[in-house]
């Protein structure tokens, strides 16, 4: 997600998800599985597994599927092994990208991504390139409408332990601590607001636009082929897009 509002971004995210929704499941299936096996398959005593439903729930997984992936990860239905990594490196014109996998096949994983670097103008770092320029957030993303009080939902956010809120053309945008997210979510969850976006996620705390066509074109195919990899859950990166 590039740049500090991320109107841009869902809507660039879900065009995406709607015509690849089969791999985004598949991806969602594998962070559900490895959340419930690090911290079991009861979602009120593991966050990670509660944030990993609720992220497949805003993208329309089917709940048979979410049950498939708690058996799966609690051993019911067959063991996976599967791996967190972090790749870091550098897109055209020195964008800053990182990209989280989970891999059964770590030897498989890491060859495709430092091609997809290689192919499109970028280059692989070494570990600790890049990371240091994001900060870990949570961010909850809520649609503008009519019914919808700004002075009353930045109130309640803060009251809940938000750290920022910004008042963006198309919606909010609220921002907390990542050991804070649980509990705003669900305050405002409570009080019947819906998301657009909530999740954990990596901010730029700086970001770079592209001028050349040729740049903007390789920055897109980069993001796009590694996206398209099903060993990938996220790619953060501080390239500003525009509309």
């Amino acid at each position: 997600m590039a740049g500090h509002s991320k109107w841009n971004n869902i809507k660039h995210r879900k065009g995406k998800e709607d015509a690849k929704r089969a791999k985004i499941f598949t991806k969602l299936g594998r962070n559900i599985m490895v959340a419930t096996k690090e911290g079991g398959s009861d979602p009120e005593f593991n966050p990670a597994l509660k944030a990993a439903i609720e992220k497949a729930k805003a993208s329309n997984m089917p709940n048979d599927n979410i049950e498939r992936a708690i058996k799966r990860g609690a051993g019911e239905l067959g063991a996976d092994n599967f791996e967190e990594i972090v790749y870091e490196g550098y897109g055209p014109s020195g964008i800053a990208v990182f990209v989280e996998c989970l891999t059964d096949n770590r030897n498989r994983t890491a060859p495709e991504i430092r091609h997809a670097f290689d192919k499109f103008g970028g280059n692989l770092g070494q570990s600790g390139s890049v990371t240091f320029m994001f900060d870990r957030k949570g961010i909850l993303a809520i649609e503008r409408d009519d019914s919808i009080d700004e002075d009353e939902l930045m109130m309640l956010a803060i009251d809940l332990g938000a750290e920022d809120f910004e008042a963006e053309e198309e919606g909010f945008e609220i921002i907390t601590e990542p050991g804070d997210f649980d509990k705003v979510r669900d305050g405002l969850a409570e009080a019947g607001y819906k998301f657009a976006m909530a999740e954990l996620t990596h901010i730029p705390q700086t970001t770079v636009k592209l001028t050349d066509p040729d740049d903007i074109k390789n920055m897109e195919k980069l993001i796009d082929a590694l996206e398209d990899n099903d060993d990938v859950q996220e790619v953060y990166h501080n390239w500003e897009m525009d509309e």
